[in-house]
């Protein structure tokens, strides 16, 4: 019998680096996501993309919209998947709970930062984030660029 490799521990599947550049994180919590069929497959060929994701609090359960997993291409066709299907998030009630209450104040959403695997599970990374303004957005670039030009500078002492 042949000998399965090891998968590592963190396997990253996508990063939502847009939410970072648009919204302020405030809070991140880790879920689970429900998935059927061979969505795992293609979660596993990275077959997926962020697009307008968000979650949402509908009554006591988590909901992922807008998180396209496209077709697994050897899939089976017995049951067909809408690439764009809303997904339910696995979180315990207390979590779940704390993020309506902080989805309540004005200007904050529930954004997916990162995808990946952890040991056989899908996760998720959601965060409360908070919208930014195109001067903050701006203020972002400018501290960026200062830190990369410090460390250019750093490496030319050296």
């Amino acid at each position: 019998m042949a000998e399965r490799k090891p998968r590592p521990e963190d396997a990253t599947i996508a990063d939502n680096r847009r939410s970072r550049h648009d919204f302020e994180i405030l809070d991140t919590v880790e879920c689970g996501l429900e998935l059927k069929g061979a969505e795992v497959k293609s979660l596993r060929a990275r077959n997926v993309s962020f697009g307008d994701a968000y979650a949402m609090v509908k009554g006591d359960e988590l909901w992922l919209l807008g998180l396209k997993i496209d077709r697994f291409k050897n899939a089976s066709t017995h049951e067909e998947l809408a690439p764009d299907r809303t997904r339910r998030l696995l979180a315990k009630p207390a979590e779940i709970e704390k993020l309506a209450k902080a989805v309540a104040l004005k200007g904050h959403t529930l954004v997916p930062l990162k995808l990946y695997f952890k040991g056989p599970w899908a996760k998720v990374l959601l965060g409360v984030g908070r919208g930014k303004s195109h001067e903050d957005k701006r203020e972002t670039v400018k501290r960026r660029e200062a830190d990369r030009e410090m460390e250019r500078a750093l490496r030319r002492a050296r």
